[in-house]
This record gives C-alpha cells, sequence and structure tokens, in this order.
C-alpha cells in the first residue's frame, strides 16, 4: 500500500523546480530502457534454451549442446547492481530456465544472497563464472570494464555468448578487451513520442513483465514509448541460435530447420506472447522470415561457418 498515495505535498515532484520538471521524462526513459533491456535479455535466454532442448530432442544426444550434460542453459550474471538484481527477477519469472543453472559474480555476494533464491549460486569469480557460462551478461559499470575484461579474457569458452549492457563501450572494443567475437549488444536510442510516460508503471519488473500492454510495447521490431532498438540486434540473435546449431555439428538445413520450428510453436515462450504473438503476425512472422533468408545465397555453411557471399566469416 502507497500511504501518500493522493498527498501531492509529499510526492517526489513537489520539490522540484520549474527547470528540473523539464527533466522528468529521464525517469520514463531509464524505467523503459531497464524494463526492455530485461525483456529482450529473458527472451533471448528462452530461445537459446528453447533450441537447445529442440537439439537434444532432435539428435538424441546432450554432450554437444549442454555444459552440464542435459541440455540446461548456464546463464551466468555479473554484477549485482540495480540492473543485475532486475535482470535476474525476469530470468526468474520469465523464462523456463531453472535457477539452478544461474550462477552470480559480484563484489559483494554477501549482500544479496539473503534475498536469492536457495539454488540461485552468488559468489565473487568472475573467471569461475566466465569458463562455466553458455550465456554471461555484463551488468558492470563502464569504469570497471577494463579490469573485468582483463579477468574474463582467455576463460571464456567460444561458445559462451557475451551479453552486455554496458554503456559507452562499442562492441568492436569489447571484443578486443576480451578477445572474444561472440558478443550481443543491444543498442538503444530514443525519439520524442507523446507516450514515453507508459514506462513510468515499470517501476516493479515483476508485475510490469505481466502486463500485456507494455510487454507488446517492448516487441523488439515494433518497439513504443519512444525507445528503438537497433535491427542489427535482431540479426545478433539469429547468428547466435545458428552458432548453436552449428556447436552441435548440425548442418545448415538442419539449423534453419529447428529454428523455424522453434518461432513457429508459441508453447516455446510462456510468458511471451506479445514478444511471440500468432504464427505470422508481425514479430513472429519477420524473426520466420529472417531465418529463412539466412539460409539463401546471402549467408552459407561452410566447415561449420556461417560465411557472407564474398566467403567472409559472420561474427556477431
Amino acid at each position: 500500500m502507497d500511504v501518500v498515495a493522493g498527498l501531492s505535498s509529499l510526492s517526489f515532484e513537489s520539490e522540484l523546480t520549474e527547470d528540473e520538471k523539464k527533466l522528468l521524462y529521464l525517469r520514463a526513459r531509464s524505467a523503459g530502457l531497464t524494463f526492455c533491456g530485461c525483456a529482450h535479455a529473458a527472451f533471448v535466454c528462452q530461445l537459446l534454451h528453447s533450441l537447445r532442448c529442440s537439439i537434444k530432442s532432435y539428435t538424441g544426444v546432450t554432450q554437444s549442446v549442454a555444459s552440464a550434460g542435459n541440455g540446461d542453459l548456464g546463464v551466468g550474471i555479473l554484477g549485482m547492481g540495480r540492473l543485475g538484481k532486475q535482470l535476474l527477477l525476469g530470468l526468474l519469472e520469465k523464462t523456463s530456465i531453472k535457477p539452478s543453472y544461474i550462477k552470480i559474480s559480484t563484489r559483494n555476494p554477501g549482500s544479496v544472497e539473503k534475498s536469492l533464491p536457495a539454488e540461485v549460486e552468488c559468489f565473487f569469480n568472475n573467471r569461475r563464472l566466465a569458463a562455466w557460462a553458455d550465456v554471461m551478461f555484463l551488468c558492470c559499470l563502464p569504469s570497471h570494464l577494463p579490469k573485468i575484461c582483463r579477468d574474463l579474457r582467455s576463460h571464456l569458452s567460444k561458445r559462451c555468448l557475451v551479453y552486455s549492457f554496458t554503456s559507452a563501450v562499442p562492441v568492436t572494443r569489447l571484443a578486443h578487451l576480451l578477445g572474444h567475437d561472440f558478443i550481443i549488444k543491444p543498442q538503444y536510442e530514443f525519439v520524442p513520442c507523446d507516450t514515453e510516460d507508459l514506462w513510468l508503471s515499470c517501476c516493479h519488473l515483476t508485475k510490469a513483465l505481466t502486463d500485456p500492454f507494455l510487454i507488446e510495447a517492448s516487441c523488439p521490431l515494433t518497439i513504443k514509448g519512444g525507445i528503438t532498438l537497433s535491427l542489427n540486434w535482431v540479426c545478433a540473435v539469429l547468428y547466435s541460435l545458428m552458432n548453436v546449431c552449428t556447436s552441435a555439428s548440425l548442418g545448415s538445413t538442419e539449423t534453419i530447420s529447428l529454428i523455424n520450428n522453434i518461432f513457429k510453436e508459441k508453447g516455446f515462450f510462456p510468458g511471451f506472447h506479445s514478444l511471440m504473438p500468432k504464427q505470422k503476425t508481425h514479430h513472429c512472422y519477420t524473426f520466420y522470415q529472417a531465418a529463412n533468408l539466412c539460409s539463401s545465397a546471402s549467408l552459407h555453411y561452410t566447415n561449420h561457418t556461417w560465411r557472407d557471399h564474398s566467403n567472409n566469416s559472420v561474427t556477431i
């Protein structure tokens, strides 16, 4: 219960100057960025987890698709500030990844352990996290990144997808620091609009993730509320799915077939009904078509590597 509801004199805005009130839109942008970032990250994890389970079912073997030997995706979170905590909530609430397959590395594990599910392991060992994770989220400050990259360098497995939320550091720079090129870094931008305030209802992430309107507004290809997401993110996600298949020694035809089937099966994505609407509507249809395009002349598969029309290897 909000004890100050309706008491305007006690509201946050009541003590602001006129100049400060002009900056209130930044609150909506901050809330929107956190919500979209966590929703998209959870969506990618669910995609990867579902694909690995499909590969397990298709091949009948597990050793090439799972670090733990049973197809489950190992997710690591490096950093447990506000974003890291919100991301963890999103993963626990909106994916089918078991808590025991989520590990956290943070400088102060004792301060967050009490608020975590018992199955989620928390420690301070970045190298250990890097060696274990199939997907690792960087939720650290830009000022901490050089030291963190020195810790991670040479400890990341080739199959590990690094998903970076760290701002002000281009993906090319991050790849150089890590000595690793399997990286996704979403690039969000803002455009002026009259609907930015819709993100103000995202203060509580777990509640916001149950709101169909907010989930639909965060759809990566038709995002609303003044936030835009580069389509390079879409391509990077598709390449990531392909890399999972190629690491399991699947050919191009099998790869495209499995990816298409995942996007066609709405049942793979509990809680993401608007991010994965009914087949042939905007979001699902575009991903489905993009996967088919990747099997055409623009991308081909040779010696376990995806290449473009000039025979250059494709990296993310």
